[in-house]
């Protein structure tokens, strides 16, 4: 597959209703795909086998881009280890089994940079993936997404299927989760800082540190990553999605404090977990297998975040 041939395909992706998947699916439209299905997962949860079935049988996808996943932040991932495993394995595992099964052109699966393990060199490079157990707040999570990458080597081996396996940082942009509860840590830093403002609190709580570093990418960067992957990349390798650099928690909440306004003071609860002391991808693979550089420089993405959620929550 090539660019330009995805508009002539029959494109499902699973969680194309949400955070991501609303940027891959507007996308692909540009791309004059001639049908996308983007189920909701009240109509067709994917965990249960029959309702997979059912909805490749009536959509009949050429290509799948499966997005859908059970995911969260420490505390999600914390409070939902087995839930977050069986369902992840579950959706995926069953997804790409049917997509074999109905002979699918191609099968993508976004995978997580949860899955590398905890003390991986950085930057993360994909022949590191083996090297060790994940962090174990996200263990589960990370694990789980890493079983597609198994299945999909293994199902390029046996049965000829055309499985790619991609590997993303954490995400941010408009249209966030913002829910403090199973958010990731920007949408949550910007819903506090503007809750204290708004509330006129002199101090935010954060957990752990301060002191991990974390790589962010911009959700319309990684929407345009997966696209180019579905039509330039056709290896059995897992390829890193990424911004390639890395920005300390304790850095960043001083940058969102700035760019929000908050003045106040930032209070570090150490009781908290901190995660995985360091994350960052090593981005060189994607440049050179289907040219992916993410464009969107950190200030600005994190500008239009802020300016979203004013606008529909504040």
């Amino acid at each position: 597959m090539v660019e330009g041939r995805l508009k002539n395909k029959r494109v499902l992706v699973t969680g194309g209703a949400g955070f991501l998947g609303s940027y891959v699916v507007e996308k692909l439209k540009k791309r004059h795909c001639k049908d996308i299905c983007a189920p909701k997962s009240k109509e067709h949860n994917l965990v249960n086998a029959e309702a997979v079935k059912r909805l490749c049988d009536e959509f009949k996808p050429e290509v799948i881009i499966h997005l859908a996943a059970k995911v969260g932040g420490i505390e999600a991932n914390r409070k939902n280890p087995g839930k977050f495993f069986y369902e992840n394995l579950m959706m995926g595992a069953q997804l790409m089994e049917e997509a074999r099964s109905k002979r699918v052109e191609k099968f993508v699966s976004l995978g997580t940079a949860c899955s590398y393990p905890k003390f991986t060199p950085v930057p993360f490079k994909e022949e590191n993936i083996w090297d060790g157990y994940p962090e174990e707040t996200n263990a589960p999570y990370g694990l789980a997404k890493k079983m597609l990458l198994v299945q999909s080597q293994a199902y390029r081996e046996q049965y000829g299927l055309n499985a790619i396996f991609l590997l993303s940082v954490n995400l941010y942009g408009p249209k966030d989760n913002f829910d403090l509860e199973t958010s990731h840590v920007i949408p949550a830093l910007i819903r506090k800082n503007l809750e204290a403002i708004q509330e006129k609190k002199s101090e935010v709580v954060l957990w752990g540190t301060g002191s991990p570093t974390r790589e962010f990418l911009y959700v319309e960067d990684c929407a345009e990553a997966i696209l180019l992957a579905t039509e330039k990349y056709d290896k059995p390798g897992p390829v890193n999605i990424g911004a390639g650099f890395e920005i300390s928690i304790k850095d960043l909440a001083s940058l969102i404090a700035e760019l929000t306004g908050f003045k106040g003071k930032i209070i570090w609860d150490t009781t908290k977990p901190n995660g995985q002391p360091r994350r960052m991808l090593d981005t060189q693979k994607a440049r050179e297998e289907f040219g992916f550089i993410a464009k969107t420089p950190f200030c600005e993405g994190l500008l239009k975040t802020i300016k979203w959620y004013q606008g529909n929550f504040c």
